[in-house]
């Protein structure tokens, strides 16, 4: 069974940085993963943060372009989510979700808090 642990996340002041990861279980096929990062606050809906595929092509939403970075490690089975210039409205916990074929998992999610 797969398995990704999401970290990285806490209390941050608006304008500051965090690195969240997605770690997976030890699996050989995670390079083949397509790994994206939701956020969902409270009251909101799940939404897309970024996405990257396993060509390593990336994709943002628009409210975070520019200032969030999501890249990999497949030699690690770690995905990051590099989030800079922090806004208040980035508050939310932040999932991780691996898809391969019939695989589908998500992580338990991490707490972002943005607050000065």
């Amino acid at each position: 069974q797969v398995q990704v642990v999401d970290s990285g996340g806490g209390l941050v002041q608006p304008g500051g940085s965090l690195r969240l990861s997605c770690a997976m279980s030890r699996n050989k096929w995670f390079a083949n993963f397509n790994v994206a990062w939701y956020r969902q606050a409270p009251g909101n809906e799940r939404e897309l943060v970024a996405r990257i595929n396993s060509a390593r092509r990336t994709n943002y939403a628009d409210s975070v372009r520019g200032r969030f970075t999501i890249s990999r490690d497949d030699a690690k089975n770690t995905v990051y989510l590099q989030m800079n210039s922090l806004k208040l409205e980035d508050t939310a916990v932040y999932y991780c979700n691996a898809q391969f074929r019939d695989v589908d998992a998500w992580g338990q999610g991490t707490q972002v808090i943005v607050s000065s």
